[in-house]
């Protein structure tokens, strides 16, 4: 049985990014939220810095801004209420 990921929303304030990129692996991320209660491929805890898209698509690969916008994508088409997503206020 698959497990369902759960993650821990972040809101964004004016001027912070909304790209949160799991520092362990650089291979991980997230748009506004990150994984609880690690990083899905690596397993880092608390191992995320914010980034924007366009630092992401400076230094990263194809893949990872891909993934970023991917995240930002689904983010934009689902509720909050309908993801497993809890404050991290």
């Amino acid at each position: 049985m698959s497990a369902t990921q759960s993650f821990w929303s972040v809101p964004q304030r004016d001027g912070e990014p909304s790209y949160w990129m799991c520092m362990s692996c650089l291979s991980e991320v997230f748009y506004r939220k990150v994984p609880m209660p690690d990083c899905p491929s690596c397993h880092g805890v608390s191992t995320y810095e914010a980034f924007t898209l366009e630092a992401i698509r400076d230094w990263g690969t194809e893949d990872l801004v891909a993934k970023a916008d991917l995240a930002q994508q689904a983010a934009n088409l689902e509720p909050a209420s309908a993801a497993t997503i809890h404050s991290a206020d």
